[in-house]
């Protein structure tokens, strides 16, 4: 016996209304309940391959990471996936180590997770006329809207704290350096120490990496104690964690006592007891509302050439990992 398929038209037809099931359409919430009975009567399953055919819109979102090691991108992946959705949208994840292939193809648009764009991609992207907006990163080119923290103030932000902790020897521990997110850091850190006349006393490169990192802080602390930094920075909390680790149980020297240390992210392991970790806040729920806004201003026929190119409020998130200045009150 063969199974007869349930359509969108026989649902609209036991519902009584007109309106097909189509995401992000228009309807009160009394046809809206009426219509998700009706489906769940029937077991209908709207077929978005079919859809996208008739429609000429996939209503498919590729979101192209780089890597998922930092404890930031899964919470904040989470978010943006779930913003798209209320909007009608679904989610095709695609890992850069992998070949992807056009998927220009089959989305509507293109969310860059920290991946650094080729001009290749970004050209070719552009041509196809596929809204692109980089998360969490950006290049310094025309035509593509990027949202990110406003990493350049909350680098400055990290060595004034640590100069009013009056820090004598203060060391850097650099992410990737071909992220702007890394440049953007460390060049407002940079900055924040200039203004007070001082000079970074110890750099090594993590990577962004858990192994880079940990070779990193060896390299700045395994040396003579009158060689030894009294204050860390590092680029961001999956390596300060590293970091954190390698300062007490390898080289057996106290945090903050010996050794303040302050990272960048706030992921959620920050405010554990273990770590406890002094850190700027990337704010995750307001970077996904600025990308979405940014892609669907791109993908709903506004202007497909519309950048937007955001930076969200990075505070600096004082805890216990390191010293804290006398009458220091958060800004």
């Amino acid at each position: 016996m063969t199974e007869t398929r349930i359509t969108s038209l026989d649902v609209a037809r036991l519902a009584g209304v007109t309106w097909v099931f189509t995401p992000g359409a228009s309807a009160s919430k009394k046809t809206v309940e009426k219509v998700r009975k009706a489906a769940e009567e029937l077991g209908y399953r709207p077929n978005i391959l079919a859809r996208a055919i008739v429609s000429g819109k996939s209503r498919i979102i590729g979101l192209v990471v780089a890597y998922l090691e930092n404890q930031f991108y899964p919470e904040a992946l989470e978010k943006l996936s779930n913003a798209l959705q209320q909007k009608g949208y679904h989610v095709l994840i695609f890992l850069t180590s992998q070949k992807h292939g056009k998927i220009d193809d089959v989305v509507d648009g293109i969310v860059f997770a920290s991946v650094a764009m080729s001009s290749d991609i970004a050209k070719r992207c552009q041509n196809a006329g596929v809204p692109v907006v980089q998360f969490n990163r950006r290049e310094d080119r025309k035509g593509i809207a990027a949202v990110t923290s406003e990493n350049f103030s909350g680098g400055k932000a990290v060595a004034e704290f640590l100069l009013a902790g009056d820090h004598r020897r203060i060391a850097y521990i650099a992410g990737w350096e071909g992220a702007s997110t890394q440049r953007d850091r460390e060049a407002g850190f940079l900055e924040g120490l200039k203004s007070a006349k001082r000079a970074l006393f110890a750099r090594e490169v993590g990577n962004f990496d858990f192994e880079q990192a940990k070779a990193a802080t060896r390299a700045i602390f395994d040396v003579p104690k009158d060689r030894r930094p009294d204050a860390l920075f590092v680029a961001n909390d999956h390596m300060a964690f590293v970091a954190m680790d390698v300062i007490r149980h390898e080289l057996g020297l106290s945090i903050p006592g010996e050794v303040s240390v302050v990272g960048f992210d706030d992921v959620p392991l920050a405010a554990w007891l273990s770590y406890n970790l002094t850190t700027v806040r990337q704010r995750a729920k307001l970077m996904v509302e600025e990308t979405v806004r940014a892609l669907l201003a791109q993908i709903e026929a506004i202007d497909t050439a519309i950048t937007r190119n955001i930076a969200v409020e990075a505070p600096l998130i004082v805890r216990g990992s390191a010293r804290i200045p006398e009458g220091w009150t958060d800004k």
